[in-house]
């Protein structure tokens, strides 16, 4: 808009918007429509596309005209929003607010927020009926889910934004409107005025300067004030026949002008990105319509047709292009029902054992994101599909709860049976008569293998529980027996040897023959068994000397971690409750290695904020280097924890034997 003196408008300039000129508008059609076709040379049809086109290009630059920051919506790249997570979708809303002007980017937060409701509604109503299946009162369900919560905080952000900018833009459009409504008087007014023509020539070249650089106007407006703009231009020029020199020569320079710009419509009819294509021409009707006059009758058809008809090429290629894009989407609707089909035979055919039926859960989680992955389907198919979809994933839900719940009243069953079993365990365990109470610890523990699952909660623990009561009766037992106090004895002489010779060991130098000795020790210190459990200390000892010795040898914390870690493992098999201890050490190990891949994924995301720098970056070089330690101590935590489970799975099997022989004997 220019500077407020030069408008020169009334305060009450909007009442002055007298219905005359909007029936003037009304009642004018645009130069392109009315005196540059050509009469009966083309069918309805083609008549019906181009004006669908010019429709179509003239609500685009009407929308852009309102505010030049929303050209740039044509910039931002249009995702598939469709097959994002919520948490994606809600990082894509986020990027857009605070990156991208918030008039730009409409229809990109609309398509958001549309996908993100469908498959929130999707999850909400998946979750409500695992509540109602577990027990829970529909009436009482409650989720609180921390995804929808920070999607609406960003996209009450954005509404809040979006709604500031347009109450600061609205006072300017009505300023420019009335402005450019007092343009089109002074315009009216030129051909009653009684002065040298040159003088009202110069005038009305004034006029136009001031209507280019009078500022964006309210969208629902736009067309119909440039209509009644070019209407009186039009009559001005009728005017100036008076003096044909001045009208001759600015016929001659719009001519010019126009056929620049079908030059360059042409030549987009062969530009290979449509959408550019699309969007440049949009501008060069812009620039046609707002920036250059009319020129001579004798032109006028001609210079038309020509852009006309480079225009409909440019929509032909679009059109044909959106014919591939339903071949696609129609395409996607078929792999689509395809894996709703696919859904559906799971829940038609649901496992009765909880491991196929895991299996199964997994498969409908690989179909659901193969179904989100297959793109966009026709807009009219695209509620059924969604529809359908859910309605699969629901059954397959629903006959999933049934058999859990099924399973839960089986576990609870087998629950009270094993808890039975434990108070006989339990009473017998210090048991003196030791003929009867084996028969009945061996009868209640082969009763015990007969019981199926109980619930995960009280598995552990009871599990635990049962086998301390009978691993201390069967201890009393055999230490009543006294056969092996013998073997433990045995055992501490062969490991005080070892102490003896390994401090006697003299390292050679030869750092690889030295390690491969002290592993040699390690090996034979760990085939032997049990000692007397006062001498546990002994195993302390051995690994001080074992210490001692990697030390002198330089070998890093990482390397003699995992050599050293056969002695935890010892340790571990000579606890007395070593299911405890193992559970203990796989808890700690577990949780030392997601530690690691925290610190691995937040160091490399900070790696991205130097994406631009050299790797001789002193700050890139440290955070490099912190990574691959890191990765190294992943390494050696997944090797202890794999040397535990071999270790855990061997005393699993021991136990099983144990068993069998108690009952043998």
């Amino acid at each position: 808009m220019s500077e407020e003196s030069e408008k020169k408008i009334p305060e009450n300039k909007e009442a002055e918007v007298n219905p005359e000129v909007v029936k003037v508008e009304d009642s004018v059609e645009e130069e392109h429509d009315s005196q540059e076709l050509p009469k009966n040379s083309k069918s309805n049809e083609e008549e019906e596309k181009e004006v669908d086109v010019l429709d179509e290009i003239d609500e685009s630059n009407a929308e852009d005209a309102e505010d030049t920051e929303t050209q740039k919506r044509h910039e931002i790249p249009f995702l598939d929003y469709h097959s994002m997570s919520m948490e994606n979708l809600v990082g894509e809303l986020q990027r857009l607010v605070r990156n991208e002007k918030v008039q730009a980017i409409k229809k990109h937060v609309d398509s958001i927020r549309d996908e993100f409701n469908l498959k929130f509604q999707d999850f909400i109503e998946q979750k409500k009926e695992d509540f109602v299946a577990n027990g829970g009162n529909e009436i009482d369900f409650k989720y609180n889910s921390v995804t929808k919560r920070q999607f609406n905080e960003v996209y009450t952000d954005y509404r809040e934004k979006r709604n500031q900018h347009y109450k600061n833009l609205e006072k300017n459009h009505k300023e420019n409107l009335a402005y450019r409504l007092e343009l089109i008087e002074n315009l009216k007014g030129l051909v009653n005025i009684e002065e040298d023509m040159n003088t009202t020539y110069k005038t009305f070249k004034e006029i136009q300067e001031k209507w280019r650089n009078a500022g964006p106007i309210p969208r629902a407006e736009y067309n119909n004030v440039w209509r009644t703009y070019h209407h009186h231009i039009e009559i001005f020029y009728d005017f100036l026949h008076l003096n044909r020199e001045l009208r001759d020569l600015d016929f001659k320079h719009n001519l010019e002008e126009k056929l620049k710009i079908v030059e360059q419509a042409e030549a987009l009819a062969v530009e290979p990105d449509l959408n550019r294509a699309f969007r440049e021409l949009q501008v060069l009707h812009k620039i046609w319509k707002e920036e250059i006059g009319p020129v001579g009758k004798e032109h006028r058809e001609e210079v038309w047709e020509r852009f006309s008809s480079a225009t409909k090429k440019i929509h032909e290629r679009r059109q044909e292009h959106f014919k591939e894009l339903d071949k696609l989407s129609e395409q996607n609707l078929e792999r689509k029902n395809e894996i709703i089909q696919e859904i559906e035979n799971l829940s038609n055919n649901i496992a009765n054992n909880h491991r196929a039926l895991q299996k199964q859960i997994k498969k409908l989680e690989d179909l659901r994101e193969l179904f989100f992955k297959a793109g966009k389907v026709p807009q009219k198919d695209n509620e059924k599909t969604w529809s359908a979809f859910k309605s699969a994933v629901r059954s397959f839900n629903r006959n999933k709860n049934a058999f859990y719940k099924n399973l839960k009243k089986d576990q609870q069953d087998n629950l009270d049976k094993k808890r039975a079993l434990l108070e006989i365990a339990i009473s017998l365990k210090d048991s003196e008569d030791f003929d009867s109470a084996t028969n009945e610890m061996k009868r209640i523990q082969s009763e015990w293998k007969k019981i199926g699952h109980v619930p995960r909660k009280y598995s552990d623990k009871l599990w635990k529980d049962f086998k301390e009561a009978c691993n201390h009766y069967f201890d009393r037992l055999h230490a009543s027996k006294n056969d092996s106090y013998k073997e433990e004895l045995d055992n501490l002489n062969k490991k005080e040897d070892i102490i003896s010779r390994l401090k006697d060991f003299k390292l050679s130098g030869k750092k690889e023959e030295d390690v491969k000795q002290i592993q040699r020790f390690m090996e034979e210190w760990k085939v032997i068994g049990h000692v007397p459990f006062k001498q546990k200390n002994i195993n302390q000892k051995f690994s001080k000397i074992i210490d001692a010795l990697f030390n002198k040898l330089n070998i890093t914390p990482q390397e003699s971690e995992l050599l050293k870690y056969g002695n935890k493992i010892q340790k571990l098999k000579e606890e007395d409750n070593q299911e405890r201890a193992i559970q203990q050490e796989r808890s700690f190990i577990k949780k030392k290695i997601e530690e690691s891949k925290n610190e691995i994924r937040q160091l490399e995301n900070n790696l991205q904020f130097f994406s631009g720098d050299s790797e001789n970056n002193p700050l890139v070089q440290d955070v490099i280097s912190r990574v691959e330690k890191h990765k190294e101590a992943l390494d050696s935590w997944k090797t202890k924890l794999k040397k535990l489970n071999i270790l855990r799975n061997n005393l699993e099997k021991e136990t099983l034997e144990e068993t069998d022989n108690n009952e043998e004997e």
